[in-house]
């Protein structure tokens, strides 16, 4: 975990058992976005891993096979049109309450990454950690899942689409993204409530 960020005791927290839920592809123009919740099984080992952001995509492979191998996860995810009804924030939201629903527990303590609680989760325990990708292993271990099942996904999405270059920058702003929107106009995995993407429309 970060040296530079104050020490989070998530083990003084109760009930049992933790649950880390992280999302990944808020800032994305194409594509769901998708969340993990992970339940670390202590008996396995855990205290290597981090923000997924930081790893290289060989070492999150490893660490993806590795908590889906050896802990109890749930991924959830919200589509295009969900994050078009009900706008990016709340869609992410329900794919992390998707992602909780799918671990097959009734109650535990919630560790959020960010600042924003789970809605409709009334039987658990919610504890918001802001950077809590690097401060707290189980929101760690969901980021990993959730990076990996993700870009994975939109890995597929550009043999179907191969136009736009997905499997570079997996549907993020970037600039050959957006050159390749301006020229060849949005698809159906575009999301048309996004600046980059509503104007072309």
């Amino acid at each position: 975990m970060s040296s530079e960020l104050p020490a989070f005791d998530w083990r003084s927290y109760s009930p049992r058992p933790y649950i880390g839920v992280d999302e990944v592809g808020r800032g994305c123009l194409a594509g769901s976005v998708y969340a993990c919740a992970v339940i670390l099984n202590e008996d396995n080992s855990f205290t290597q891993y981090t923000d997924s952001k930081k790893l290289s995509a060989k070492k999150r492979d490893l660490f993806y096979d590795h908590i889906t191998n050896s802990h109890n996860y749930g991924i959830g995810f919200a589509t295009i049109e969900e994050i078009t009804q009900l706008n990016i924030l709340h869609a992410s939201l329900l794919a992390m309450k998707r992602a909780v629903e799918k671990l097959g527990v009734k109650s535990g303590h919630i560790f959020v990454d960010g600042n924003q609680k789970i809605p409709g989760l009334k039987s658990f325990e919610q504890t918001t950690v802001v950077k809590g990708d690097l401060r707290v292993p189980c929101i760690a271990a969901a980021s990993i899942v959730a990076k990996v099942t993700r870009d994975r996904e939109l890995e597929v999405l550009a043999r179907q689409y191969p136009q736009y270059g997905l499997e570079k920058h997996k549907g993020y702003g970037t600039k050959t993204h957006k050159e390749a929107l301006k020229k060849w106009g949005p698809c159906p995995i575009h999301r048309p409530t996004f600046a980059g993407v509503k104007e072309l429309l």
